[in-house]
């Protein structure tokens, strides 16, 4: 079972690295090596196999080549440029999200063995004139340039897959936080950042009013469950390989009651509350409330309350983040 990540030098492909050198297993197999690749050679975890961390622009064609010239019997395919950068720069986002995926899906193709790809997509592919709450099936209505780039990912990986040329799944991602580490050029960001800073000592900036709905998720949650997508038979997911992922809709307010719960008073203390009409004009097309029926079906985790992400944040990451 040989294994790639693409983003692996990233927060989550880091984490999902480390997941899987404690399982040592994949789709009921032994995990004999590893490939982390990133646009810089990403850093490899002691594990119990070969891991080995590779640069490579996505965008590239030929970089894409090389990785994929022995072929990979899972893929995660993380790599992306995210949502403020993908609207601030259209062409950037098309050569990374649109153009990194078809390159990727086409080595994969060319490959010969079909192998499972798992392609983290955003809930900002939903938007626009679609319902408040998002219920499978909705047609995807996208209103930023990133959203619009992962809902062409997931119409190729659904297209391929039909063809037999990959066996894709694809995640539409809650917010996932409380991210560690720097905040980064995501419109999301803030909704780690007002947490992840604060406790940390540190001020952040709430660029949206506390009622502000947010559809999240913690970093071991999307873990588990792009793992999850991984062990999963393709078939499961029926003609239609793209799923929105469990996540829970609270406002800013009650996350951050929540954070003042486990952490005390202090951390939200340090929020300013200073408006930024650029982040508002993006975020406010997301949607906030998901029914994620077939996701829950399939044996998709929910977190059971933020609460547990502070709590969690506290014991993984609190230390690293800088």
């Amino acid at each position: 079972m040989r294994v790639l990540i693409t983003g692996g030098g990233g927060f989550l492909g880091q984490k999902l690295a480390c997941a899987l050198g404690q399982s040592g297993r994949l789709r009921g197999q032994k995990i004999a090596a590893l490939t982390l690749a990133d646009i810089a050679a990403p850093a490899c975890p002691d594990m119990p196999f070969p891991v080995t961390g590779v640069a490579c622009n996505v965008a590239a064609a030929g970089d894409v080549q090389t990785l994929m010239a022995q072929p990979f019997d899972v893929i995660f395919h993380l790599a992306a440029i995210v949502s403020g950068q993908a609207e601030a720069d259209f062409d950037l986002g098309l050569q990374v999200n649109l153009f990194g995926t078809l390159h990727l899906l086409q080595a994969a193709r060319a490959a010969g063995n079909c192998p499972v790809v798992v392609y983290a997509s955003s809930i900002a592919a939903h938007g626009g004139e679609e319902p408040e709450v998002i219920v499978d099936g909705v047609e995807l209505n996208p209103q930023t340039s990133y959203g619009t780039q992962k809902v062409m990912g997931e119409l190729l990986l659904n297209d391929m897959s039909r063809r037999g040329m990959v066996d894709g799944r694809g995640l539409r991602l809650p917010t996932v936080s409380i991210r560690p580490g720097r905040a980064n050029a995501a419109a999301s960001s803030f909704m780690s950042s007002i947490f992840r800073d604060t406790m940390q000592g540190d001020t952040s900036n709430c660029p949206v009013a506390k009622d502000y709905p947010i559809y999240h998720t913690a970093p071991r949650t999307v873990i588990a469950n792009l793992i999850h997508a991984a062990n999963l038979d393709g078939a499961a997911f029926g003609p239609n390989r793209c799923i929105n992922l469990p996540g829970r809709s609270d406002t800013v307010a009650e996350m951050i009651a929540a954070m003042t719960c486990v952490a005390g008073a202090e951390p939200a203390n340090r929020i300013t509350w200073n408006p930024d009409p650029t982040i508002q004009a993006i975020v406010k097309g997301w949607r906030g409330h998901v029914r994620p029926e077939k996701a829950q079906r399939l044996g998709f985790v929910t977190d059971a309350s933020f609460a547990d992400t502070v709590r969690w944040f506290l014991a993984d990451d609190i230390a690293k983040a800088s």
